[in-house]
C-alpha cells in the first residue's frame, strides 16, 4: 500500500473485547445509533482530515466492518485504507498494520499514530499534540497525571512499595511514533519473540529508544466493560442536541393473499396487501416518519413505485435506507411509535414479535419501538375492512 501523506493513523479494531459481555465484540456495538468503531473513525477523520487512516480487523469481522463503516461521511470514506489483518495479539494486530502502509520498495509515512478503536473521544487537540510530539521526539505516548494512590504488590497481596505518583502516568493512545522508528522496533520484538508488551510506547522503550509522554486528556476514555458501553453512549446522545420529530402514514387496500407484511414480520390472514413493493404499510409510515424527520422527501421520491427494481421489494430495504440517510449524517433513531389501524388481523399476538423486527432493522433497542393496534368502530375503508392503515411518530436526535 503506498501513501506518500505525512501523517497516518493505525485504528487497532481487531480485538476481541470479551470483558464489555457476550456477543459481537464492542468495536461493533451500536452506541447512540452508530457502531462504536464508527464513533472512533469519524473522531480521528475530524482531528486529522488530512490523514490515511487504516483500520486493523479481525481476519473473521470483515462483514462487521463493512457493515459499520456504512454510516460513515463519503469524504471519511475516501480517506480509509484496507482494512489490514491483525493478528493473535495487539502487538501482532500493529505490526500487520505498520507492513501494511509500506512495502519493499515505496516508504511509509513520515508519521504513524496508533489508536485504539475502543477510545471514541480523541480531541483534535489531542491529535494535534501527538503529531507534534512524534515531530520532536521521535517516540512519544499521551498520559494523564494519576489521582490514586498506587501500590505495588507481592505474589500474596502485600505491599512492597508506593510508587510517588508525581512520578506517575495513566497512558492512552493515540501513540505517535516516526515510522521508520516504530517499524522497525516492532519488526526486532517480533523477531525475538518479545510478544508480551502491552503497548507501543514499551516497544519503543524495548528497543532502545527514549519515549516521550506528553499531556493526554482525562476525557479520552477507553470503553472496556459493559459500563463503560453506558457511559460512553451517554455522552455520545449529550452532543446530539438537535431533537426532531417526523410524522408518517400510509394505506393499503386488501386482495388476494394469505399473509400481509408489518414491520418486517409475515403475519398469516385471509387476504394479501396490495402495493408495488410487499405493501408493508406499518414500514412505509416508519420510513416517511423517518424521511419527515430529516426533511428527505417521502418514500416515494427516494423509491417511486414506477421503478420496477422495487416492485415486489421488502420494505426493510426502505427502512433500512432511511436510517442510513439518518446515520450519515450522525444522527440516531430515539423514538418510534406507530399505531395499526385494521379490523383484522389482530395484531395484539404478533406486537412483540413486530418490535424486535423493527428495533433489528433500524439496529436500536427494542424498547426504542412502541407499536399499538386500534379499529375504527367499523367505519370507513378500514371498518368495512377494504384495507389497513397505519400511522407513525418518529423521533430522531442529531449533531447541531
Amino acid at each position: 500500500m503506498k501513501t506518500n501523506s505525512e501523517l497516518a493513523v493505525l485504528v487497532v479494531a481487531a480485538g476481541r473485547g470479551s470483558r464489555v459481555g457476550s456477543g459481537r465484540p464492542k468495536q461493533y456495538r451500536s452506541l447512540a445509533g452508530r457502531p462504536l468503531l464508527a464513533h472512533s473513525l469519524s473522531a480521528i477523520y475530524r482531528a486529522a482530515p488530512g490523514a490515511i487512516i487504516l483500520p486493523v480487523i479481525h481476519p473473521e469481522d470483515l462483514d462487521l466492518y463493512q457493515e459499520s463503516i456504512a454510516c460513515l461521511d463519503a469524504e471519511l470514506l475516501r480517506r480509509l485504507k484496507g482494512p489490514a489483518y491483525g493478528g493473535p495479539t495487539r502487538q501482532a494486530s500493529v505490526l500487520g498494520g505498520l507492513e501494511a502502509l509500506c512495502s519493499e520498495n515505496q516508504d511509509g509515512p513520515e508519521v504513524v499514530l496508533i489508536h485504539d478503536a475502543a477510545r471514541l473521544f480523541a480531541s483534535e487537540e489531542l491529535v494535534r499534540r501527538a503529531v507534534a510530539a512524534a515531530k520532536a521526539h521521535g517516540a512519544a505516548i499521551p498520559g494523564v497525571s494519576v489521582t490514586d494512590t498506587i501500590k505495588e504488590i507481592d505474589s500474596e497481596s502485600g505491599v512492597v512499595a508506593t510508587p510517588p505518583r508525581a512520578r506517575l502516568r495513566a497512558v492512552q493512545t493515540p501513540q505517535a511514533f516516526h515510522f521508520d522508528l516504530i517499524l522497525a522496533a516492532h519488526r526486532k520484538a517480533a523477531a525475538a519473540g518479545e510478544v508480551d508488551l502491552t503497548d507501543d510506547g514499551a516497544i519503543a522503550e524495548w528497543a532502545g529508544h527514549r519515549v516521550h509522554v506528553f499531556q493526554g486528556d482525562g476525557d479520552n476514555m477507553k470503553v472496556t466493560s459493559a459500563e463503560d458501553l453506558v457511559l460512553a453512549e451517554a455522552r455520545l446522545i449529550r452532543d446530539l442536541q438537535d431533537i426532531r420529530t417526523g410524522q408518517g402514514y400510509d394505506v393499503h387496500a386488501f386482495g388476494p393473499g394469505d399473509h400481509i407484511w408489518l414491520g418486517g414480520l409475515k403475519v398469516p390472514h385471509d387476504h394479501g396487501l396490495l402495493g408495488h413493493s410487499d405493501a408493508d404499510v406499518l414500514s412505509h409510515a416508519i420510513t416517511d416518519a423517518l424521511l419527515g424527520a430529516l426533511a428527505d422527501g417521502d418514500i416515494g421520491s427516494h423509491f417511486p413505485p414506477s421503478d420496477p427494481q422495487w416492485r415486489g421489494a421488502a420494505s426493510s430495504i426502505f427502512l433500512s435506507a432511511a436510517v442510513a440517510k439518518l446515520r450519515a449524517r450522525g444522527g440516531m433513531v430515539a423514538h418510534i411509535d406507530a399505531t395499526v389501524v385494521c379490523e383484522r388481523p389482530k395484531v395484539g399476538p404478533h406486537r412483540d414479535a413486530i418490535r424486535s423486527s423493527l428495533a433489528k432493522i433500524l439496529d436500536i433497542p427494542v424498547d426504542r419501538v412502541a407499536i399499538k393496534a386500534t379499529t375504527s368502530e367499523r367505519l370507513g375503508f378500514t371498518g368495512r375492512e377494504e384495507g389497513i392503515a397505519s400511522l407513525a411518530i418518529a423521533t430522531i436526535r442529531l449533531p447541531l
